[in-house]
């Protein structure tokens, strides 16, 4: 396939070619080059790709070229919606130009979770319902006039409707409650539409949960929806393993059984089927619900499930299932009344045979059971311990070359990490680092004289630390938390001692608190793992970055602990196999918030004394971008000063050539 040779793709991305002719900013990187190639020999030869490629590298455009030059049939999955919405609505059409492919756009689709389509069915059904106000049907009338208009049914392109509004689950659908062919409203179905379109493109981009739904699971009533592919792109495949455990899980949670209860009254209404008897056994399903829940912990709480030693809770848990038994009796004896019925029915088995896997005393030894209970219901999961199997044979079983890529997959330089947990046995690597000049632009500090990381005193130590860095950095500071106890005790800490903004994960939704973060350029953010990642803000708005303490994930949380507990049973080590590869991994997301462009520069502050202290820190260290290193912090308080002055210097001489 003479397109995909290193020679023409070194040309595709070179300084002369269509790339840089055709897209503004271009800028011709070896990185770049050399993951293209790798990704260029995997279509022309077979096998698969795990690729680690630094912050800057410019990955998207890396895949993209030599994936839309060979025209070959091409699945791209994302992690987050915010780079599925980047490669659809500007990389693919950038390139795509690029390479003279701009009238073959309608080849490419994007293609979302169930729940962001309209479903026109429970759009009839929700405007029926008697229990909203006036403002919420003034919505679902809103709703109702754009979907006489509207091609893809997508709600993002719909009338203002927030995706935290109870409206929207009554307006999507979801596996448990979609009809399938069975629907009234199957032949304009917006997500069958979307699929069926998907499957006649070239280049299909999803996310992982979608993906792993049409390779592994295959959602009822729509059967294989994504085409056949020559290529998968995984992106951001850091990601992967951890979205595969929840999908390969099952669980059952007291929403679930709200909505199973609220929908079929709806149903049994609509086929005037809710008198007698069955209304009363209906009406009995969310008494058993809050039992259940008084049964279990107060507050916040998650613990590993071992029903032998929670009594009262299996107690209300068989009563529970008790009442979903007659329920289910009594909608096998409407059967035939409504498609609608016979759903809540198939629904209803569901729920009763997921309940007795937490009743039952035994369970899957390769399942962890555990608990979440929070002041409005619970939620009752199994988690695989590894999904390491499940994940390899679903990969050996697709016909085709898989390219899995992130910043962040190796651990000093190695991914057999990442291998294992994808259980694949035969994969090319490849570790290409970040093209910026980390050495020149950035500086590493860790404080002397904190107290330990676990010391009651630690984070109140650690704020004072930085406080002075925080006063001497020209642009804008992100402090990041391992834990949201943290983050709130350095907010109080913080409180009315700077003259600067101080924005606090909590306080309102990330993406309003981003803006305004980048809008002030000065200001304080502080977050906990949701900023850790996926945060892209570019140039002087931010200048520092602090990260309080090493991100080992809790000891205590009921799928580590079951992980941790099974190393041992093997004989391995559970610190050198799982703990350390995964807060190396996590700490490098974190690390790469700071550097996003070229001409960026910052100080990254990791406190965490074990950096130094612990023959492992080595580890990490060995694993971060080359900065220069220090632990002075008034040289520090210089660099940053100098950053200022260079930003002013730059102001004044524009303005003096403007």
């Amino acid at each position: 396939m003479a397109e995909n040779s290193s020679q023409s793709l070194a040309g595709l991305l070179g300084a002369d070619g269509p790339l840089a002719a055709h897209i503004p900013d271009f800028r011709v990187r070896a990185e770049q080059q050399t993951l293209a190639d790798a990704v260029a020999a995997v279509l022309q030869k077979g096998g698969h790709l795990l690729a680690e490629a630094g912050t800057g590298v410019g990955k998207t455009f890396a895949y993209l070229a030599p994936a839309l030059a060979s025209r070959r049939r091409t699945i791209i999955s994302t992690g987050t919606r915010h780079l599925q919405d980047q490669l659809f609505h500007r990389d693919l059409p950038l390139v795509m130009e690029a390479l003279g492919q701009s009238g073959e756009q309608d080849q490419v689709a994007l293609l979302k979770g169930r729940s962001n389509y309209l479903c026109l069915h429970r759009l009839e059904d929700a405007r029926q319902r008697t229990d909203l106000g006036r403002k919420e049907h003034g919505q679902l009338k809103e709703v109702a006039i754009w979907s006489r208009k509207t091609n893809s049914g997508d709600l993002a392109e719909g009338p203002e409707l927030a995706e935290t509004s109870r409206l929207w689950p009554m307006v999507t659908s979801t596996g448990d409650n979609c009809l399938g062919q069975d629907c009234p409203r199957h032949g304009e179905c917006f997500v069958l539409k979307a699929r069926q379109e998907a499957m006649q493109r070239r280049v299909v981009v999803v996310n992982h949960h979608l993906m792993l739904a049409d390779f592994a699971l295959r959602e009822d009533g729509f059967g294989e929806l994504l085409p056949e592919a020559d290529l998968v792109v995984v992106d951001e495949a850091h990601q992967l393993p951890e979205v595969a455990s929840k999908h390969f899980g099952t669980g059952i949670s007291a929403r679930q059984i709200r909505d199973f209860a609220s929908d079929t009254l709806a149903e049994a209404v609509k086929a005037g089927a809710a008198a007698g008897g069955f209304r009363e056994v209906l009406d009995r399903l969310v008494p058993a619900v809050q039992a259940a829940r008084l049964s279990l912990p107060e507050g916040e709480h998650r613990s590993r499930w071992n029903p032998a030693d929670e009594a009262e809770a299996v107690e209300a848990l068989t009563d529970l299932g008790g009442v979903l038994e007659t329920v289910n009796g009594q909608l096998e004896t409407l059967g035939g009344h409504s498609k609608g019925l016979d759903n809540c029915r198939r629904r209803g088995l569901k729920l009763r045979e997921t309940l007795k896997l937490f009743i039952a005393e035994e369970s899957e030894e390769a399942l962890v059971r555990w608990l979440e209970v929070s002041d409005r219901g619970f939620v009752l999961h199994a988690t695989p311990l590894s999904t390491a199997d499940r994940l390899g044979d679903w990969i050996a079983g697709v016909p085709a070359s898989w390219v899995f890529t992130s910043a962040t997959l190796a651990v000093r330089g190695e991914v057999s990490h990442f291998r294992q947990r994808l259980g694949l046995s035969a994969a090319g690597e490849l570790v290409v680092g970040s093209p910026f000049d980390y050495s020149r632009n950035a500086v590493l500090y860790h404080p002397d004289g904190l107290p330990a990381a676990n010391a009651p005193d630690y984070t109140r130590a650690l704020v004072e630390e930085v406080l002075p860095l925080v006063e001497a950095a020209p642009g804008g500071c992100f402090l990041l938390f391992t834990s949201h106890r943290a983050l709130r005790e350095a907010a109080g800490i913080l409180a009315g001692r700077l003259d600067r903004e101080v924005l606090v994960q909590g306080d309102g939704p990330r993406a309003r608190l981003l803006e305004k973060f980048r809008a002030d350029g000065r200001a304080v953010l502080l977050g906990t793992q949701s900023f850790w990642e996926g945060v892209d803000v570019k140039g002087e708005a931010l200048s520092l970055v602090v990260i309080d303490k090493l991100p080992f994930q809790s000891p205590g949380d009921p799928v580590i602990e079951a992980r941790i507990e099974a190393i041992k049973e093997r004989g391995g080590s559970p610190f050198m196999e799982w703990q350390l590869p995964h807060a190396v991994i996590t700490l490098k997301q974190g690390v790469g918030r700071l550097i996003r462009d070229t001409a960026d520069r910052g100080v990254m502050v990791i406190g965490d004394p074990r950096l130094l202290q612990k023959g492992y820190g080595r580890i990490f260290i060995d694993s971060l971008p080359p900065m220069a290193k220090t632990r002075d912090r008034d040289k520090v308080c210089r660099f940053l000063e100098s950053l200022g002055r260079e930003g002013r210097d730059r102001v004044n001489e524009e303005r003096d050539t403007a």
